[in-house]
């Protein structure tokens, strides 16, 4: 079969998985698909998307990411945009049955892009907007020096995951509050005028000035979580062209971080209805066992990581089942009627993410399956640490926690009042790789342009590490 053969099969075989996904349910964008080269699929891999600014981290990951392909220790089968509409990009040399399957699978994430609540706010138009800031980085290099740029990307990619990811909604929220208040003052002025107005109102302005110098002496007025903004908002050391390659940076981890905190939700949503919809569509016997070689590999488990596809798929299934056939102390309990399953699966891609997922839907019975531990590295040797499967649930679910990254907030942005930036690490169990602290610091140092200063807690015991721009210090606290 020649290539355009392939193609006109591909076509066909794209409308009846399409209408198939579409029966079962499934609402998603118009969706494009395109064949790419191994180069050019696992370069879009290693960027994150088709089009982005320029830096030598991406080209470490291309080149891994490459050179497992070429040995054949791993591959990259599709990578799929969320945008609207949805691009999707499949990789040269599958064969028909694996892009079969991974158009449907692709389907899938299209419609938890389109559906889930932690992706309402993402921008849709990202390729455009970062192919805009690529073209301007390429112009600062131009105009500063590559070098220079470069360098201070390196900085501002150091805490690119120091954001706050709910702040837009949280913004909306403070203004509806402050319209509120607005109107309340509205109201309050329409009362009966007296000759004595002008004297309340020189008594409400002193009150105002009084708040806002109780304001001053604390900056921030509370701790702030995200790091990114506060340095682009507060940081005196910033050129314009810089502050606008940190906002870049933090809008497209904005972009990038609905898709961390769902991994397990996203790709079990797709596994899930990849496997259904082959099953679905008329595939010859050849093809039904290709498919069943490529799903097998998919779920495949390992003793050292989660497998998301896995971990997902058992979970959704786990649900449709209980709530389809529940048990009598469950239709009691829960006023269960059966026959829901479906619906309460769409309902958990609608609603959650993957910590509400794990601690909601992750049971006994699935992490004994499943045979899911934590472990820990003892002397020169990992050993499994725990099998409760209570213990086993929460250790996933704060693992997860803010992304799986350390939750650090702004505690002072004037430490003694010198214009020192003092950070706080909300200790909860793990200790942060000081290798990674005395690197990150002086990144921190270059972007605020005073001495940083960061507590956090070793062994049990509070600890400050700090960069005056030439040495780091250690001390307890």
């Amino acid at each position: 079969m020649n290539s355009k053969d392939e193609l006109r099969v591909l076509e066909d075989a794209l409308q009846v998985i399409n209408a198939k996904a579409k029966e079962l349910g499934l609402d998603f964008y118009d969706m494009f698909f395109e064949i790419c080269p191994a180069d050019i699929i696992y370069t879009f891999g290693a960027y994150g998307m088709p089009t982005r600014f320029s830096h030598w981290t991406f080209g470490k990951a291309y080149h891994k990411m490459k050179t497992q392909y070429d040995y054949n220790l791993g591959r990259i089968y599709e990578m799929v945009i969320n945008s609207n509409p949805c691009y999707a990009f499949l990789l040269e040399g599958n064969s028909i049955i694996q892009n079969k399957l991974v158009m449907a699978h692709v389907l899938a994430h299209c419609d938890f892009f389109k559906n889930n609540a932690y992706f309402k706010n993402t921008s849709r138009n990202m390729v455009e907007s970062m192919a805009s800031a690529a073209e301007r980085f390429r112009e600062y290099e131009f105009e500063f020096g590559r070098a220079k740029v470069e360098s201070f990307i390196d900085a501002a990619l150091s805490i690119q995951e120091h954001i706050e990811p709910r702040l837009m909604i949280k913004r909306g929220e403070n203004l509806r509050k402050k319209r509120q208040k607005e109107k309340e003052r509205t109201c309050h002025a329409e009362r009966i005028e007296t000759p004595y107005d002008d004297l309340w109102e020189l008594e409400e302005a002193r009150k105002d000035t009084s708040k806002d110098s109780e304001k001053v002496k604390k900056f921030p007025i509370e701790p702030e979580k995200d790091l990114m903004l506060f340095i682009i908002q507060h940081s005196k050391e910033l050129e314009d062209w810089q502050r606008d390659i940190m906002s870049v940076i933090r809008q497209e981890m904005h972009y990038f971080w609905p898709q961390m905190e769902t991994k397990i939700m996203n790709e079990g949503w797709a596994t899930y209805w990849h496997l259904r919809i082959m099953r679905d569509i008329h595939l010859d016997e050849t093809e039904t066992i290709e498919f069943a070689k490529m799903h097998s590999g998919i779920i495949q488990t390992s003793r050292t990581r989660i497998n998301p596809y896995t971990l997902g798929l058992k979970i959704f299934e786990d649900v449709e089942k209980r709530w389809d056939n529940p048990t009598p102390e469950e239709r009691e309990r829960y006023g269960r009627s059966g026959g829901e399953g479906k619906q309460k699966i769409f309902e958990i891609r609608a609603n959650e993410n993957d910590i509400s997922f794990l601690r909601n839907y992750l049971t006994k019975e699935l992490i004994e399956e499943m045979d899911l531990y934590l472990y820990k590295k003892v002397g020169n040797e990992w050993k499994v640490d725990e099998k409760d499967w209570e213990k086993v649930r929460d250790g996933l679910v704060s693992s997860m926690t803010n992304g799986g990254y350390p939750y650090i907030t702004v505690q002072d942005g004037d430490y003694n009042k010198n214009g020192e930036l003092y950070l706080k690490h909300h200790y909860e169990g793990t200790e942060l790789d000081v290798y990674y602290i005395e690197k990150t610091i002086p990144y921190l140092h270059s972007l605020w342009g005073h001495t940083i200063h960061l507590e956090t807690v070793l062994d049990n015991k509070s600890v400050l590490f700090s960069f005056n721009g030439e040495k780091s210090s250690k001390k307890f606290i």
